[in-house]
């Protein structure tokens, strides 16, 4: 896995990036915790290479996956230099405040958990919580992210989140460095294609979240068939189900062909994968290196591409 540019920006990055979402501890979507101790020694694990390149948000674990980070790099003596750390702003808990105001305290919460002067990478958060309009007005949220990137606070700002049509709005203003879309490039669903070749053609970082699509593409859609945290359609999981044959008779796991198949993109710059054990490092190394021989993906690629609208899911 070699390292990539992330888009037009001097931020090099490896293909997989660990999502810290559990890390902060959040057993209402995952199912279980995460003690601080698990958390610091999986990102203790991380800074050991080989991944390079790090996701974390304002919000998840309600600050607790920054100030674990922050524990963690210190305990390091600082983040490693080929490390990449990015992060998200956030409206305020409960609110749908995504004020100008909001967004500067959200970071300075960010520097403060992490215990840095400045951040490489800040991403707007999940805009659909407010309209375009808002988001591109004067004192918003995106006013104040290109000032915080003028006065040198943050290296390169981002937009993370789900609509499509409303991240190729972001896109067209030309204000951002990177994307990430989430659960809309996988094996049942290429839906993130159009915002893909939209960024790719801007130089924009493109980073794909959930490519197991919330579990589904790990432990197969009778033992998880639920997709992007909804009961997927039963035309899906058949052609999950199909999937699996043949790659049970070739010996490989889904997971790996799930997390192979955004790797492959070459413009994807980087995949997300959640990690909130240090085993989890070893296991997404061994998925993202398993032999896939070219002749199981011409069997595996026709029932990908159905989901190509992201309609049947």
């Amino acid at each position: 896995m070699e390292n990539r540019r992330l888009g037009h920006t001097k931020l090099v990055v490896s293909p997989v990036c660990v999502g810290t979402s559990p890390l902060g501890s959040f057993p209402a979507q995952y199912g279980y915790e995460v003690s601080t101790e698990q958390a610091i020694s999986t990102l203790r694990r991380v800074f050991e290479g080989p991944f390079t390149f790090i996701d974390t948000s304002n919000e998840y674990g309600g600050g607790e996956s920054e100030r674990r980070i922050g524990q963690a790099m210190a305990q390091a003596g600082g983040l490693p230099q080929d490390v990449v750390l990015a992060t998200k702003v956030d409206p305020l808990p409960g609110s749908t405040d995504f004020s100008g105001d909001r967004v500067r305290a959200s970071v300075e919460e960010s520097l403060e958990r992490l215990g840095l002067d400045r951040l490489q990478l800040v991403y707007l958060h999940d805009p659909e919580k407010i309209s375009f309009a808002d988001g591109v007005a004067s004192g918003g949220p995106l006013e104040a992210l290109i000032g915080l990137r003028d006065q040198g606070v943050i290296d390169y700002i981002g937009v993370a989140g789900g609509p499509i049509p409303l991240m190729l709005q972001y896109l067209d203003t030309d204000a951002f460095d990177a994307v990430i879309s989430h659960n809309r490039f996988t094996l049942v669903d290429q839906s993130a294609l159009p915002l893909i070749e939209d960024a790719h053609r801007r130089g924009v970082g493109f980073v794909n979240g959930a490519p197991y699509g919330g579990g589904m593409l790990v432990k197969g859609p009778d033992a998880h068939p639920n997709y992007c945290y909804a009961p997927a359609g039963e035309a899906t999981r058949d052609r999950v189900r199909a999937m699996e044959r043949v790659l049970t008779a070739a010996g490989i796991p889904l997971a790996a062909a799930a997390l192979q198949y955004s790797l492959r993109e070459e413009r994807i710059a980087a995949t997300i994968v959640g990690m909130s054990t240090p085993e989890r490092v070893e296991q997404t190394i061994e998925l993202a290196e398993w032999p896939i021989p070219a002749e199981v993906w011409a069997e595996i690629e026709p029932l990908a591409v159905v989901g190509r609208s992201g309609h049947e899911v």
